[in-house]
């Protein structure tokens, strides 16, 4: 199985405290994630639930013809204005482990966002990330960027 990996940084003008509290609330990921996905937490948490180690999130996705998927996430690793790690447990992919680094730096938060990912289905999902999931993977980072720009400005 092939695995992909990904990095992406970008440097936000607000306080660690301040980013560490909008991307430590699972609600907050269907605020950064493009219309065209209908990502929906299903899990019941509120605005004011926290990420801990051993979390389970539960989604409902769109991400490829408007085909609704489940998709479930465990937080397995948290510590506390630093990083935390979201691994699948179940949904399209054979692995997603993601994780999420913030470092304070002069006039704001540097984050880091790491992603290991494989599509099953062996050389047909080497084909699939080819020809569309490696674009569509990369294209909601992207859109991740400009929608944190919009929500606390561009440094």
């Amino acid at each position: 199985m092939k695995t992909y990996a990904l990095k992406f940084k970008q440097n936000i003008p607000i306080s660690l405290d301040e980013a560490w509290d909008f991307f430590s609330s699972p609600l907050n990921l269907q605020k950064i994630t493009p219309a065209d996905m209908r990502f929906v937490v299903t899990s019941d948490y509120t605005q004011q639930t926290k990420m801990y180690a051993g979390m389970i999130i539960t989604y409902k996705i769109s991400p490829l013809l408007g085909i609704k998927m489940n998709w479930m996430t465990e937080i397995t690793h948290v510590s506390d204005k630093q990083y935390f790690v979201d691994e699948q447990r179940f949904g399209p992919y054979a692995l997603w482990h993601h994780q999420h680094h913030f470092k304070e730096i002069p006039g704001g938060v540097e984050m880091t966002d790491i992603l290991h990912y494989a599509i099953p289905y062996s050389v047909l999902g080497t084909i699939a990330n080819n020809v569309f999931v490696g674009k569509k993977v990369k294209q909601i980072f992207e859109y991740r960027v400009k929608a944190v720009e919009e929500l606390f400005g561009k440094m």
